[in-house]
Order: structure tokens, then C-alpha cells, then sequence
């Protein structure tokens, strides 16, 4: 019987210590990498702390009783020693298993990242977001056993019982590679995980004088399937270029403005909360929101006006933008016009009743109504300079995006849903529309390419939020075909030519197709 390809018994000079060494090595790195995401996004436990406290609540009552009187107090953190000495144990199982196949040894950490997916799933409160570390740990896991145990294959020779000295070598290198890496991520991710704890710890007592906002009547239409007129925190977009949230302590955060300016301003945290807020219902949305897309969300923002500082530090009359950067070093260009008209920009500290979430840029940032983001949204703000278009680019405007961002006029059909099935007969469709700064005067749909009919459109407070939109249609048997477009209160209806988001935002017509049984 012919030997398959992947068995490495024909390699005679791969040891089950070796394959073992590579198991364990990648268990260990796939563990590091799991508690580093684990810190780095603030979530409650690791997989590992799950998986121990599932065995806390599997655990019969009268053998954890007997287990606490042996042990006292040591019986948690020997639980958790006893289930990473068990998690290395099968991770070098699953090593020694790929001798005969390496599909053998993946199915043990494929069982092992189920097994920790279950753990964290079923915890009360948990979301997609708890899973991430499960994802990423066992990626790690497999992608590292894979990347040892080739190794160990390709160097195997048939005419010798074991590696050979430079092979050996060669092998203890990577793996030694692999195990510091792991150490050097478990490390700085408790490192960034405890800047990121303290930084929450501040956030979570800050007591602001700002309210939640209450969302106006007949706004939220209550149609089931449109996305909610007021966007939770939690599921709010989030847009930016940071592969680690900066967490800044808002006790040394501090803003300049300066440039074109008589005299430059510096502010902390305490100056801003010392002057007069400013409060209001603010829809925005991303450049990069493609027609019918979910780039968008509606706030009750609280924060300090922008015109308000720039007219203290008195703004040059050649100026005409602003330049913006983050903590990170992130920066964008917005028009000075956009900052010092009646507009509600501001210098953002609180969304829906709540200090920032760090990824939305605790604790200032920038917002502003009727520009897309990557022109005006700056995240963890530290610097203003006013200044002129022509004598800097931003990150964005280098890429080839437009200098100016206005957005554009939209609407998106939230129900039904493209591809859905529904059922025949009358039925409540609707979405939502967006104009910020003009307003959205009407919104219209078409059914089956039909005639378009005006729909029903829920209240809203001003120019700056989005707005519902609902219609009752009566629908046959069979497949349909629903298309929406808005006209802004300046008359201008959206148009149906398709373009792509690059250089200055999407256009056309949303529709969806679905089938009605």
C-alpha cells in the first residue's frame, strides 16, 4: 500500500519529540496571541479564562466543594495553571499527531478552538466581538504547527534515524523564534492591554455635564427591519487606520491650535469641560460607504464648538483650511469655511449621554455635519493648524482622494433585505435617506420598475441627521425588484448612474431584488 505524501514516516529523521517541540511551540504562540487581542480590545477574559470558568460551571457541586477544601484559595489559579498545562499538552498531541498526517494535528486545535469558541459564546453578555481572540489564537495555532512541522518534513532524510546536527539546529532556531515571539506578544499585550484598562478605568468615572438625548417623536418610524433612527454605541461604524486604538489618558491630553492664527491656544481636558457645551442629533458617514452601504450612524453628540476656539485664537483672512492630526499621527484637511459657519462642528467628548468610547476617539475628537469623515473626523485629536489647502496634503488627499468632502445625497433600503424571501401580500418597506447640511425634502420608490411613488418620511430634528422613509406595497407571488432615490431640499434629485466611492463618495440608485412567496 503506497505511503501517502504527507506522511512523514518517510522521513525517518523526524523525531515525536520534535513534532511535539513544534506542537507545543505553536500552542503557546497561538495562546500569546489570543491573550495580546485579548488586552488589546478590552474584553472581559481571554479564551483561557473561559474555557477554566466553563469548567468552574460543569464542574458537580460536591467534587468543587471537595476540590476547595483541598486547595483553599490556590484552586482558581491552579484551575487556570491546569488548563494551560492541558491546552499545551494537546498542543504538542497535536504535533506528535502530524507523523502521520498534518491534517491529524490540525483537527486537535480545530477541536481545541471550537471547544474555546463554545467557552466564550456562552457567556452571558457575549458578542462576535468576545470571539475574536478564538479566531486569531487558532489561526496562530495552525499556521505555526504547519510552518515547524513542514520544516521538520522537508529536512528528514531516509538514510538517517534522525535530523541531522544542522537540521536539528535549524529547527531549534524557529521554534526558539516562534516561543520569544510568543513571550515578546504576551508581554507587550499585557502591557498595552493595562494602558488600555487604566485609560477605560478613567473613562468609566467620568462624570460629564452632558445629556443622553431623546430621540424626537415620530423620528423612529418603528419599522421592523429600517436600522434604528439613533445609533447605539456599540454597533456604531467605526472607520480609521489604527491597528492599535491610542489610549490617551485624559488627564494629560492636551490640544494646540495654531498656524494662521493671531495667538496660539493650548487646551486640557479640564478646560474643555469648563466651557460652554453644545448638544445635538449629528448623522455621519464614511467616504468609503458604497450605495446602499451600513458606513453611517446617527448620534446625540456633546462637545465644545470649533468656531468658538478658532475665533478666540483669531483666524487669518488668507486662510481656508484646517489641518488635523490624531495621537497617532493620522491627519486630514478640512475646509475652514466648514468650522466657522453656523454649523454644529465640534470638539466631541460625549455620544449618547456617554464619555467617547476609546474607538471613536476618547477623549476629543472631531465632527462635522455635512462632510465625510476622512476630511473632517479626526479620532484621539491633539492638533489643529490652520493653514491654507495649497500648502499641505493630507493622509487621504495623497492617496488620491478629493481635497473637499461634501456628502452626498443618499438613501438605502433597509427592508427587505437583497435576496430575502418575504411573504406575499402587503407589506411595510422602508430605509432610511441623508442630505446633512441641505435636508431631504422627498424619497421615492419603485417597484418592478413601475412608476416612482412617494413615500411616508419620519420627522427629524434638522438638517444633520438622516431620515426614514416607509411605504406599504402590495406584492405577488414572485421575484421583485425595489429601487429608492432621495431629493434634498435643494432640488436635487439623486442620480442613477453607478460611480465607485473614490475620488469624493458613491452615487446611484439603491435596489434590491427579492422574492415574495
Amino acid at each position: 500500500m503506497p505511503i501517502p505524501a504527507c506522511d512523514v514516516r518517510e522521513h525517518r529523521g523526524v523525531t515525536r519529540i520534535h513534532l511535539a517541540l513544534a506542537g507545543l511551540c505553536a500552542g503557546l504562540a497561538g495562546l500569546a496571541v489570543s491573550h495580546a487581542v485579548t488586552m488589546l480590545f478590552t474584553i472581559r477574559a481571554t479564551p483561557l479564562v473561559a474555557v477554566a470558568e466553563a469548567v468552574i460551571q460543569l464542574t458537580p457541586g460536591a467534587l468543587a466543594e471537595t476540590l476547595i477544601q483541598l486547595v483553599g484559595t490556590y484552586d482558581k489559579p491552579l484551575l487556570i495553571l491546569g488548563t494551560t498545562l492541558g491546552l499545551l499538552a494537546l498542543s504538542a498531541v497535536a504535533g506528535v499527531l502530524t507523523r502521520r498526517s498534518q491534517v491529524f494535528g490540525i483537527l486537535v486545535f480545530v477541536a481545541m478552538g471550537v471547544v474555546a469558541f463554545i467557552a466564550v459564546w456562552t457567556r452571558p453578555g457575549a458578542s462576535v466581538y468576545d470571539v475574536l481572540p478564538v479566531v486569531v489564537g487558532t489561526i496562530t495555532w495552525i499556521s505555526l504547527l504547519s510552518f515547524l512541522a513542514d520544516y521538520l518534513r522537508s529536512r528528514g532524510a531516509p538514510e538517517h534515524h534522525e535530523l541531522s546536527p544542522e537540521s536539528r539546529r535549524g529547527f531549534l532556531i524557529r521554534a526558539g523564534i516562534v516561543a520569544g515571539a510568543a513571550v515578546a506578544i504576551g508581554v507587550g499585550g499585557q502591557f498595552i492591554g493595562r494602558a488600555r484598562r487604566g485609560v477605560e478605568a478613567s473613562r468609566q468615572l467620568l462624570k460629564l455635564p452632558v445629556s443622553r438625548g431623546v430621540v424626537p417623536a415620530g423620528a423612529d418610524l418603528g419599522v421592523t427591519g429600517i436600522e434604528p433612527w439613533r445609533s447605539g454605541n456599540s454597533g456604531f461604524y467605526r472607520i480609521d487606520t489604527a491597528l492599535v486604538v491610542p489610549t490617551v489618558d485624559p488627564n494629560e491630553w492636551t490640544l494646540r491650535i495654531h498656524g494662521m492664527v493671531d495667538q496660539e491656544i493650548e487646551l486640557s481636558y479640564r478646560d474643555l469641560l469648563e466651557r460652554q457645551m453644545t448638544e445635538t442629533w449629528m448623522t455621519i458617514c464614511c467616504v468609503s460607504n458604497e450605495v446602499g452601504g451600513d458606513l453611517i450612524g446617527n448620534a446625540w453628540w456633546s462637545g465644545v464648538r470649533i468656531a468658538d476656539l478658532l475665533e478666540e485664537a483669531g483666524v487669518s483672512p488668507e486662510a481656508d483650511a484646517v489641518l488635523q492630526t490624531s495621537e497617532d499621527g493620522w491627519n486630514c484637511g478640512t475646509p475652514l469655511a466648514a468650522l466657522t459657519d453656523d454649523r454644529s462642528s465640534m470638539l466631541a467628548l460625549a455620544m449618547n449621554g456617554q464619555p467617547l468610547p476609546v474607538e471613536h476617539g476618547f477623549p476629543v475628537r472631531m465632527i462635522v455635519p455635512g462632510l465625510y469623515g476622512y476630511v473632517s473626523a479626526t479620532k484621539w485629536l491633539v492638533d489643529i493648524e490652520v493653514s491654507r489647502f495649497d500648502r499641505f496634503t493630507a493622509y487621504w488627499t495623497e492617496r488620491g482622494w478629493s481635497a473637499e468632502g461634501p456628502v452626498r445625497t443618499q438613501s438605502r433600503i433597509d427592508t427587505p433585505r437583497d435576496g430575502q424571501n418575504v411573504i406575499a401580500g402587503e407589506r411595510k418597506i422602508g430605509g432610511s435617506a441623508w442630505a446633512q447640511q441641505t435636508g431631504i425634502e422627498k424619497v421615492e420608490y419603485r417597484l418592478d420598475g413601475s412608476d416612482w411613488q412617494e413615500a411616508t418620511l419620519g420627522r427629524v430634528p434638522g438638517l444633520d441627521t438622516w431620515v426614514q422613509w416607509t411605504a406599504t406595497v402590495d406584492l405577488s407571488r414572485g421575484d421583485h425588484e425595489l429601487a429608492v432615490r432621495a431629493t434634498d431640499s435643494s432640488g436635487y434629485t439623486q442620480t442613477s448612474v453607478r460611480r465607485d466611492v473614490v475620488p469624493d463618495g458613491a452615487t446611484g440608485w439603491h435596489s434590491v431584488a427579492f422574492q415574495a412567496d
